[in-house]
Order: structure tokens, then sequence, then C-alpha cells
């Protein structure tokens, strides 16, 4: 049986439910126009039940879509793919979305740590700082809102990078990493051992004084389920003992994670604090 005598057979199976959009192309835009949002995943019944699509015609076109990479399909269902991402542009609703989602709990880590805390995106081999909050000490921490660092030397960088694939890592660092401070990692051998670490411990970063010497933080991603779509960092001096904090931080992403996919199966592995 052909295709184009199943679509047929669809649009009369339907007769008399509702007029169907004759073309391929109106099916698919009817489809795609479901998802408002990038963290927006449907499962195929809710979709066929949202467009009124015969579910034999929404999964076919939505195995296509998937093909092209439209739409990407995991365990949360489907969401939008690589492609229709990029013609999105430069993310700005996204970026907008993740302020408003992380807002409050990076007020409750101000207040419960009295510390500077970070909100950041990676932006090509940098990270860019959508939110700082703080007091005093924030003065001295040489941060802006919508200013960049070195993704490399920054704890809120190496928590984002760790939950890249090592070839994406690569692409986006180059092979020059350039050295803020006699601690900074300046290898890239030694940059992947370090997101191994990373991982090792649940996503904790940790960096002393590699961006700036007198400053330490602790950072953890904000995952969601195709990677990576954030961080929060915690700043304080040198010497302070940022580890006693990294739980509050921790829980702090998974919660914001949870506000921005709250469809999606994130997983997730223990909290490893180690010294």
């Amino acid at each position: 049986m052909s295709a184009l005598t199943m679509e047929h057979e669809d649009v009369a199976a339907t007769s008399g439910e509702r007029s169907l959009p004759p073309s391929m192309v109106e099916r698919m835009t009817l489809i795609l126009d479901l998802f408002e949002r990038r963290s927006t995943w449907l499962t195929l019944e809710e979709i066929a039940r949202a467009t009124q699509l015969p579910r034999s015609t929404a999964h076919r076109i939505l195995d296509q879509l998937t093909r092209l990479d439209w739409l990407e399909h995991g365990s949360s269902g489907y969401g939008l793919g690589r492609r229709s991402l990029v013609l999105g542009g430069g993310g700005a609703a996204d970026q907008a979305e993740l302020r408003s989602a992380a807002s409050p709990y990076l007020h409750d880590l101000l207040l419960r740590t009295g510390a500077v805390v970070h909100l950041g995106v990676l932006s090509g081999s940098r990270v860019r700082y959508l939110d700082k909050l703080g007091g005093r000490f924030a003065t001295i921490v040489p941060s802006r809102v919508g200013g960049t660092a070195p993704a490399h030397c920054t704890g809120l960088g190496k928590a984002l990078l760790a939950w890249l694939a090592p070839e994406q890592v690569d692409e986006l660092v180059g092979d020059q990493l350039p050295a803020r401070t006699p601690a900074t990692i300046s290898e890239l051998d030694v940059l992947h051992s370090e997101l191994g670490r990373i991982r090792a411990r649940g996503g904790l970063a940790l960096e002393r004084g590699e961006c700036f010497p007198d400053i330490a933080c602790v950072a953890a991603a904000i995952r969601g389920p195709r990677g990576p779509v954030g961080a929060i960092s915690i700043v304080a001096a040198a010497g302070t003992a940022l580890e006693r904090v990294a739980p509050l931080l921790v829980d702090a992403t998974r919660r914001i994670a949870g506000d921005l996919f709250p469809e999606a199966d994130l997983g997730g592995r223990r909290l490893q604090v180690v010294d």
C-alpha cells in the first residue's frame, strides 16, 4: 500500500469528525505549532489528540520530522530538534524563561549563603552571565550581567562543559586555552580529566583562583532533556569552604530543571562532595 493511499484512508477514517488539512506541509505545521517553547515535550497520543490527526498519520509525520532533525524523540516524547532551535535564532526567549525560572532559587541561595550567586549560559567558548546577586562582596567579584568569561577556567563553564560530548568540548574551546592565572587549566587533556571528575561528583564543579586569583566558586549545571541549559555558581573569597553549600546548589539546579521541564524524566546522579 502506497503512502498516498494510506493518507487517503486516514482522511476517509476521519470524515464527519474534522476536515483535515489536505497537504503534508499543513499537517507538519499543525504538529510543529504545538511546540510553543523549547521546554515543550509531548507524547504521540497528546499530539494526535491536539491535532485531531489519526494516530498512524501523526506517527508517520513525527518519524519524518525526527529523521530530519526538526523534532527529537526521547523518553519523554517529542521535543524541538536541532533544526528548529537553530531556525529559532539566538535563544533570547529561552534565556528569559531560564532567568524567570531561576530567579526565586537564586534569591534563596543568596539568603542562605550570603555569597555571590551567578546564573550563566554557554556562548561559544565563553560563559555569559545572565544574572548576578550578592551583597558587599559582589563589588569585588569582577563579573557583570551580560558580560562573559572563558568557559574553561570558570566554575560555570566547567559545570556546563562537563555534560557535553568530548568532541563538542573540543570544538567549543579549541586547543589553545589561555591562562588567566597560574591555576588556570591550559591544556585540553587536563581539562577533559577535570570534566570527568566533575561528572563523577554528580556535576559539581569547583574552581579556586583559576579565573581570578582571590576568588573561588562552586557551580552546577541546570540540565534539560538535551543537555545543560544553564548553570549556577556560588562565589566567595578564595579561602571559603564552599563544599558545605554544594548540596543547596545542586538542589536548586534540579528544582529549576524540574520547573523548566516538568514532563521530562531528567534522572540525575547522587551528589558526591569531595575535598
